[in-house]
């Protein structure tokens, strides 16, 4: 299996030639999966999820299937998307995919809170969307978001070291500046090290494989 980073928050994994494709947003460029199997959004927002990017997949791929809470159903209204919630288990060719969590995490106690999955794909790899939801299973690579006006890097390393994952790399990084960037690099591995995993600074288009 390869995953590969693609711009802010979007992830492409590909497994014998079949692709899921996570979070295609509006901070992403165009994206090309000639072997894909689903899509899945996270959450609402535009930087997880652009109609363009839903338009071109589907227009190659016109049957795969869209999975998403139910606010992104609302906010996609013309895309068919399948509603999952936090605990349900979908298939999609070789990608088995858990869902976790529920809610988007706090940006300002004035602003309402949107739905937000994290998904677990074939048990290894763990995205948490827009939030710090934490499977209740061990994690070998795990999807860090690292800038964000709901983020504090503090609570990103706990989140790390309370999943503990073998690998780390970072995600949801388009609001931040190269200073920021490395900073966050620094304070992800420093935790991920600390509970003797790694973790791999990936540029848009770098890719790990397992």
């Amino acid at each position: 299996m390869r995953v590969t980073k693609r711009e802010h928050a979007c992830l492409i994994l590909d497994d014998e030639g079949q692709q899921l494709v996570i979070d295609p947003g509006n901070q992403t460029g165009p994206v090309s999966a000639p072997g894909l199997v689903a899509i899945v959004i996270t959450h609402e927002h535009a930087d997880h999820w652009d109609a363009e990017h839903l338009a071109t997949l589907r227009a190659a791929n016109p049957t795969v299937p869209i999975y998403g809470p139910a606010g992104v159903a609302a906010a996609a209204e013309d895309f068919d998307i399948t509603v999952v919630a936090a605990g349900e288990r979908v298939t999609a060719g070789p990608f088995r995919l858990r869902f976790f969590g529920g809610e988007h995490a706090e940006i300002h106690r004035s602003i309402p809170r949107v739905d937000n999955l994290g998904v677990l794909v074939n048990e290894r790899i763990y995205y948490p969307g827009d939030s710090y939801a934490t499977p209740d299973v061990p994690v070998e690579l795990l999807a860090v978001p690292a800038g964000a006006p709901w983020l504090k890097i503090g609570e990103v390393m706990d989140f790390v070291t309370v999943v503990a994952p073998k690998m780390t790399f970072a995600v949801h990084d388009a609001p931040l500046s190269p200073m920021g960037l490395n900073l966050a690099h620094a304070r992800i591995q420093a935790s991920v090290e600390a509970v003797g995993g790694e973790h791999h600074r990936l540029s848009p288009g770098d890719a790990i494989e397992f």
